[in-house]
């Protein structure tokens, strides 16, 4: 594997290079501007540090650039994007400006699509078993929907009352990803996913009644294998014998994944009266969708758990951190930690007409996203105050994204599964893979959502040892940087040792160097064999910094 140097160049690069993010490196990761509101989330936010006698600072151009990249399109900037970044002498308006170039980003879909996938289940094999063709017309419907920027509630109403065949109409498999297709278990999907609700928590009462509002679900197999329909039928739930609605009869779920005729069992006479979440009680008209019934409570601004769910999530989504924490536990007994930042960001949302990427925008244009990231207050409140930006490492698919767009190189992703659109292109990103099924072994790794049940913690984005093996010792990192063409013509283009490396870290880091890290990499270099063979060991050194490896 790879020479003691160059375990001694990562060491030397991490203490020296500010790989923890230490105070005194201001001049790489934070701004010396005064932080001021730039709208009313700002004076929310401000209002509430300001309580706490705590003076927020701004983050650097260089970390402004890297960190909105990130998180809007899951990809990193080229060092020319970085560059022309930094050296623009508009620092008046050109943040804002960045964050719409890039909301209209063709990557701005595929990462966020992924998004979406983990807590939508977009997977076809185990446990939820869409099947391939099933998930890909999901996926195809989740990034159609972003990519055109659909109206959130328009959204969430096609998801909610579609009907058709599951390999063609994408939204449908929202009620075949759950793990249970009883009404309990549809609606307990339903809660967490549109009202970031756990039901576990709810009085039984609660859950019984809005199981009603999905009692009526049919799922029917055509001639096609493993294809399904989903539709409302009226004279039969779609639950499992035994957990038979009131007054209606079930279709046993035994022939679902194969040919024939489902089971119908018996239906009993009567009215249904179905109970939403906050108490209200509705007999269901015989001539109604229950699923339409359902939309139209959820999807009204008078229905706080609607709002509050999505912009609670999306804040999380880029902040690191629910206003309720965390997203998908909204419960009583767990209040926001600023209800009136909350309250505002839902207010809005409504009013710019559910528009999802007018509230990114309102949450990435604000000064609360750009702090800092550097650690300078000790009370445990500053971080429910959005004091700081929160350390976060990579996702999965976006750190080996990261590191095949440095090297030039791809990976292979593939699954078990002998069914078509299992075949994945050479030049795909990470970010873009539709199914949760297609993986390699570095997703599993570095802890890939198993899109098993639609939870946010199901992401493991925290480090283990193995992970810290891989990328410093293993084959797989070590061929992406030895024969990575990308990274080959850069080490390879005779430049000067300050050129050379103010491209390496523009290229790794998104900045420039600073003057004590260009000192120890001469240093470096005039002791290494070779200059290439340094060149890479600095290159493998900046991979495995933690600011390469963390959102900052």
């Amino acid at each position: 594997m790879w020479k003691t140097s160059s375990i001694l160049a990562v060491v030397v690069l991490a203490l020296g290079g500010g790989a923890a993010l230490p105070e005194t490196a201001s001049n790489v990761f934070e701004s010396s501007a005064t932080p001021t509101p730039a709208n009313e989330l700002d004076r929310i936010v401000f209002a509430g540090l300001s309580k706490l006698e705590i003076q927020p600072v701004l983050c650097s151009d260089a970390t402004f650039v890297r960190r909105a990249y990130l998180d809007v399109i899951g990809t990193l900037p080229t060092a020319k994007e970085a560059r022309d970044f930094i050296e623009d002498a508009d620092t008046e308006n050109k943040r804002v400006a960045l964050i719409d170039r890039l909301l209209e980003r063709e990557q701005f879909a595929d990462y966020w699509s992924m998004k979406w996938g983990d807590i939508l289940r977009i997977k076809a094999e185990f446990p939820v078993n869409l099947w391939p063709n099933a998930a890909q017309a999901y996926h195809r419907w989740v990034r159609a929907s972003l990519a055109e920027n659909k109206p959130y509630d328009r959204f969430v109403r096609e998801m909610l009352t579609s009907s058709g065949s599951n390999f063609r109409v994408g939204p449908v498999n929202f009620y075949r990803a759950v793990q249970s297709r009883t009404p309990e278990g549809v609606a307990s999907a339903v809660a967490l996913t549109l009202m970031g609700s756990r039901t576990d928590s709810w009085p039984e009462a609660r859950l019984s009644g809005m199981a009603v509002l999905f009692s009526q679900i049919g799922y029917k197999p055509t001639s096609e294998w493993k294809e399904e329909s989903v539709f409302w039928d009226p004279l039969h739930g779609s639950t499992v014998a035994g957990n038979v609605a009131p007054g209606r009869a079930a279709i046993t779920t035994s022939t679902a994944a194969g040919g024939g005729e489902p089971t119908v069992l018996p239906a009993n006479s009567g009215p249904q009266t179905a109970i939403f979440p906050d108490g209200a009680r509705i007999e269901l008209p015989p001539n109604r969708d229950p699923r339409e019934v359902f939309a139209d409570w959820l999807i009204t601004p008078e229905n706080p758990w609607f709002t509050r769910s999505i912009v609670n999530r999306v804040w999380a989504w880029l902040l690191g951190r629910g206003i309720i924490h965390e997203p998908d536990d909204i419960r009583e007994d767990n209040p926001p930690s600023n209800p009136e930042l909350l309250a505002y960001l839902q207010k809005e949302f409504i009013a710019g007409g559910y528009d999802l990427k007018r509230l990114y925008r309102l949450i990435l244009t604000s000064s609360t996203y750009q702090f800092s990231s550097v650690p300078r207050f000790s009370d445990p409140r500053a971080e429910a105050g959005f004091a700081s930006y929160p350390l976060r490492r990579l996702e999965a698919e976006v750190l080996i994204d990261a590191i095949n767009q440095i090297t030039g190189t791809s990976d292979l992703y593939t699954s078990a599964i002998p069914e078509p659109y299992t075949y994945i292109p050479q030049d795909m990103p990470a970010i873009a893979l539709a199914d949760g099924s297609i993986t390699s072994s570095f997703l599993t790794l570095f802890g890939r959502s198993a899109r098993a049940t639609g939870m946010e913690s199901e992401r493991i984005n925290n480090p283990v040892p193995a992970q810290w093996l891989h990328m410093l010792n293993s084959s797989h990192i070590q061929r992406k940087l030895e024969q990575g063409p990308r990274l080959k013509a850069l080490l390879g283009s005779g430049r000067r040792l300050d050129e050379l490396v103010e491209e390496l870290y523009l290229t790794i880091l998104s900045r420039p160097p600073t003057q004590d890290e260009l000192a120890t990499v001469a240093e470096y270099v005039q002791s290494a064999s070779s200059r290439r063979d340094a060149a890479f060991d600095i290159a493998w050194a900046l991979i495995n910094n933690t600011e390469f490896l963390y959102r900052h």
